[in-house]
């Protein structure tokens, strides 16, 4: 590097933006130890963007804002079928646009915020202990 280049750097060095960080992959695995209980991994990540690989369940109705992460595919809707096995590893996922949804044997990448804690959404009563909110996608 020559003298110039050496200035230059000193000078921009203390107004260069930090780099963004990239989000933490969340595995289904790594959010309960035992039953209900969040690993310190998932603990730890509360309020963090994260990101997690699984399958979009089909949605309760067309045009709506969130939709259910899962671990494994889902040919149905839990909600509509009774006989249907609700699933223990499941995250909700918030989106502030009409959900597109995709086949549900195709594995799609969310990544959004974080959350934990039981919350009831006001318009649809459905009840969530995990969450991704302002949730983006893709088909992979």
């Amino acid at each position: 590097m020559n003298r110039r280049s050496l200035i230059a750097a000193a000078v921009l060095l203390p107004f260069a933006r930090p780099a963004l960080a990239a989000p933490e992959v969340l595995k289904f695995r790594d959010l309960y130890s035992r039953g209900r209980t969040l690993t310190p991994r998932a603990e730890g990540l509360a309020g963090r963007e994260v990101t997690m690989v699984g399958y979009m369940a089909p949605p309760l109705k067309p045009e709506i804002d969130f939709f259910v992460l899962t671990k494994l595919p889902m040919s149905t809707c839990p909600f509509c079928e009774t006989e249907a096995q609700w699933p223990d590893d499941i995250v909700l996922a918030l989106t502030d646009h009409p959900v597109r949804p995709v086949r549900y044997t195709d594995l799609i990448r969310a990544t959004g915020t974080f959350e934990t804690g039981f919350e009831t959404d006001p318009d649809t009563g459905f009840v969530s202990f995990v969450r991704l909110r302002d949730t983006r996608y893709e088909k992979l």
